[in-house]
């Protein structure tokens, strides 16, 4: 090891508690980041102070996650599953001591691994449907857009208005949920009367497909929907009579006016 970073690592090994503070955010080199975990002084809050950097080498977080004393404090280990340089050997497996709304936190964290996030989301709503219902009130209102959307699959009257005004909700995530051969009438109903979401072409254009959609709701749609697409909904198999006779109408009606103006 070159004098110089002998030094530092030195320094990093017998610094105080106080000279801790500025040397996690000052020390650059694997080595000297090494020893600083090898100082006795260090403690929970410098190894959090320590986490923040998203700069941090692999090596280093590999030797946190060795060090079962700061691997038993939960918080450490959502900070280490987070970081976006943790081995994927190290954070997958941090995923399954996480608490529910942990998991959330990561989830929702743009610096955390991709696959972490996708994990972590698979994982939650796997357990959503054995949640308490305060908590499912909870992750609809803030849960990441898969978790949003399999809350709306639910039917939960609360959660479903809760998950509709979810910022991290997607539309793909609400054409997901709609085109659920199980999805509950109050989803859809929900889906059709909300402001937001009802006025989205492709969600309308869902809608109109789905049985459950209210009458009135299909019928302030329609007059919305491309004439082709109507035409290409009409030949869908299993159309509800009554839909297929409301999109004849429809079709009809612009055939009329089109020869009208025509004229």
């Amino acid at each position: 090891m070159p004098p110089k970073l002998e030094v530092l690592s030195e320094s990093a090994r017998r610094a105080s508690a106080d000279q801790l503070k500025s040397l996690i955010h000052e020390l650059t080199g694997e080595e000297s980041l090494l020893a600083l975990l090898q100082n006795p002084n260090l403690d929970q809050g410098h190894v959090h102070r320590l986490l923040q950097r998203l700069d941090l080498p692999a090596n280093v977080l590999s030797a946190i996650a060795e060090t079962g004393k700061w691997m038993a404090n939960e918080s450490t280990r959502l900070r280490l599953a987070s970081h976006p340089h943790t081995p994927r050997r190290i954070g997958l497996p941090l995923l399954r001591q996480l608490f529910l709304f942990d998991l959330v936190k990561l989830s929702l964290l743009p610096s955390a691994p991709a696959e972490l996030r996708r994990v972590a989301e698979e994982m939650i709503v796997t357990r959503v449907p054995h949640l308490p219902i305060g908590e499912k009130l909870t992750l609809a209102r803030r849960g990441p857009a898969r978790v949003a959307g399999a809350l709306l699959a639910e039917g939960h009257a609360q959660a479903v208005k809760l998950a509709l005004a979810n910022a991290f909700l997607t539309e793909s995530q609400i054409l997901k949920v709609l085109a659920k051969p199980d999805v509950p009438e109050r989803s859809v109903a929900a889906i059709a009367q909300h402001p937001k979401w009802s006025c989205r072409y492709n969600v309308r254009m869902a809608l109109v497909r789905n049985a459950h959609t209210p009458v009135p709701s299909v019928l302030a749609f329609l007059s919305n929907v491309t004439t082709g697409d109507l035409q290409d909904i009409a030949t869908l198999e299993g159309l509800s009579p009554h839909l297929k006779k409301y999109i004849h109408q429809e079709l009809t009606r612009r055939k009329n006016a089109a020869r009208a103006d025509g004229v």
